[in-house]
């Protein structure tokens, strides 16, 4: 890449002269009287490198003719092993609309318990992901490459994989055993489970912050405290603070499938109207929690825009 002079600075297509400042001569497009002109420099681009930014991204022929047919063999061989089978859905499909037309008309004859275990599972939510957050950050640092070493990075990736391949169903059990039924034992399965997935996440954000900052603290002499507050925590923030609403949201979503084991929330009663084919009430259930739901994602949407 070289640099070039401009040479709409030096009057040259206009008619202006360098001398026209000192003796007020115009061209024709007006009076450079009392101005001096300097010199422009912008970068110019070579026909070789102009040429490769301006060129659409284009896959590889001979990688995508030679993967296309193992993408679709793979596709083939995991539709057989699932069982997936476009007919048996149809043919049930008839009683899937049994089921449907079953939970209505909902029930709302319980609504004092719906709203309180709701409630119950809002605050679990918060929680867990309050905790969940500040935890995971604390291990992003540790498994972010640009800022921990290697001694240091490694472990934490596996520790954090290690707990990402645990359903938190199993954490609920443990903490259950630990702690009692209540929703004490699901905030700290949200919790454990939010630093394998969302630590993961928060580690990447930080990872793909632009070095340039970086780079001058580091020349200038900054500590790794300093280059951390200053040059990759500000440029990730708004990644971090998105990340931790769709966090949020899904915890509100977690809590519901942890009350299935008695760890608090609405998912015991979600359970209890089941077993007991209350299928009104199971629809009331249903329909408060998509509620629920709906407003906590278009509140998340409505922050994302404004941090963004």
């Amino acid at each position: 890449m070289t640099l070039t002079t401009d040479p709409r600075s030096t009057g040259g297509p206009t008619g202006d002269s360098v001398g026209g400042a000192a003796g007020g001569t115009s061209g024709p497009t007006g009076s450079t009287e009392g101005k001096t002109t300097r010199p422009s420099t912008r970068p110019a681009l070579d026909a070789a490198e102009r040429s490769r930014l301006e060129r659409a991204f284009r896959v590889p022929r001979a990688r995508f003719l030679i993967g296309l047919p193992i993408a679709a063999l793979l596709l083939i061989w995991s539709f057989n092993g699932a069982e997936f089978n476009f007919i048996k859905l149809g043919d049930g499909a008839v009683n899937m609309g049994e089921f449907l037309s079953r939970l209505f008309p909902p029930d709302f004859s319980k609504i004092g318990t719906i709203l309180a275990l709701l409630l119950e599972t809002f605050q679990m939510a918060v929680v867990g992901t309050v905790l969940g957050a500040v935890l995971s950050l604390l291990a992003a640092f540790g498994a972010s490459s640009n800022i921990a070493p290697k001694w240091v990075y490694y472990p934490t990736r596996w520790v954090m994989n290690i707990i990402r391949s645990v359903p938190d169903l199993v954490f609920a059990l443990m903490f259950v055993s630990a702690v009692g039924l209540g929703p004490f034992a699901g905030i700290l399965a949200m919790t454990l489970g939010s630093i394998g997935s969302i630590g993961k996440i928060f580690a990447e954000a930080m990872e793909q912050v632009d070095r340039g900052p970086v780079v001058a603290m580091e020349a200038v002499g900054a500590s790794k405290r300093q280059v951390i507050q200053y040059g990759i925590l500000p440029q990730a923030a708004p990644l971090l603070t998105s990340y931790t609403l769709l966090l949020f949201e899904g915890n509100v979503r977690g809590a519901t499938i942890l009350g299935l084991v008695g760890a608090g929330g609405i998912g015991l009663e979600l359970t209890t109207a089941m077993r007991m084919y209350d299928y009104g009430h199971l629809s009331a259930i249903i329909i408060c929690i998509i509620v629920l739901v709906t407003a906590i994602d278009q509140g998340s949407a409505l922050i994302r825009r404004r941090i963004t």
